[in-house]
C-alpha cells in the first residue's frame, strides 16, 4: 500500500533551513493499522503530510498503491487524494454552512456521482457512523464528538484505500476519545488501512503498530 524510501523534508534554506525528515523508509501494507508518535519537531506531521499527499518530499520516493507519486501532475495528484484517501482532522475541517449530510457529500463533487446519490451515499455513512438522526444539523449544532464522526462519515464517502487521521481525539474529552477509537478499529477491522498520528500513547495503543519518531527519524517500529 505504502512504499516510502529515504525521505528527506527541510523547509527554508541556509542557515535557517530546518530538516523536518532525515532518510526516512517505511513501508504499509493494506489493512495495517499504524500510529505514528513522537513530540512535538519529532517530524511525525510532516512524514503524515507527505504519505497523505498534501506536501513533496526534498528528497526519496515514495509510492502509494504502486504509483510513484513524484510521476503525477497536480490534476493526477488531485484526483488520487480525492479517490484513494481519506482525511480526518483534530479540528474536523466542516464547513459551517453545510449540514452533517452535505459536508460528507462534498468529496464526491468532484467526482461523476449524481447529487441525489451523493447525498443518499452521505446519508447511509451518518447511520453507520450512528449520526443518521443529525444528517440535518450545522456543525455548530454538533458536539465535538459528533462532528469528528461527520468527518469521519466524509473520509469513508468515496471509499478511500487508505485513512490518514492527524491527532482525531485531540479536541475530545476521554470517554468521547474512546469512542472515536473504538469506531476506527471497526473501520479497521473491515479492511481499511489506518495510519494515525498521535501523541498520546493511550490513543495509539489502539494501533496494531507504533512507529516513533525523533528530530525527524524513525527511532522504534513495533508490531503490538
Amino acid at each position: 500500500m505504502i512504499v516510502a524510501e529515504s525521505l528527506s523534508r527541510t523547509f527554508g534554506q541556509g542557515e535557517t533551513a530546518v530538516q523536518a525528515l532525515r532518510d526516512v523508509s517505511v513501508t504499509i501494507a493494506e489493512n495495517e493499522f499504524v500510529a505514528i508518535m513522537g513530540s512535538s519537531g519529532s517530524g511525525k506531521s510532516t512524514l503524515m503530510n507527505i504519505l497523505g499527499c498534501l506536501d513533496t518530499p526534498s528528497s526519496g520516493s515514495y509510492q502509494l498503491n504502486n504509483q510513484l507519486i513524484s510521476q503525477l501532475d497536480d490534476v493526477k495528484l488531485s484526483a488520487l487524494r480525492n479517490q484513494h484517501i481519506g482525511f480526518i482532522f483534530q479540528s474536523f475541517h466542516l464547513l459551517p454552512r453545510l449540514t452533517a449530510a452535505q459536508n460528507v457529500a462534498l468529496p464526491l463533487r468532484y467526482s461523476e456521482t449524481e447529487p441525489a446519490a451523493a447525498l443518499a451515499r452521505a446519508n447511509t455513512l451518518l447511520e453507520l457512523v450512528g449520526l443518521g438522526h443529525r444528517k440535518e444539523h450545522k456543525p455548530h449544532e454538533m458536539s465535538g464528538g459528533q462532528r469528528q464522526r461527520v468527518a469521519i462519515a466524509r473520509a469513508l464517502v468515496n471509499s478511500p484505500k487508505v485513512i490518514f487521521a492527524d491527532e482525531p481525539t485531540g479536541n475530545l474529552d476521554s470517554k468521547t476519545s474512546k469512542e472515536i477509537m473504538q469506531l476506527l478499529c471497526e473501520l479497521h477491522s473491515k479492511g481499511n488501512t489506518i495510519v494515525m498520528v498521535t501523541h498520546e500513547d493511550d490513543i495509539a495503543a489502539y494501533a496494531k503498530r507504533v512507529i516513533r519518531m525523533r528530530d525527524g527519524q524513525i527511532l522504534e517500529d513495533n508490531r503490538c
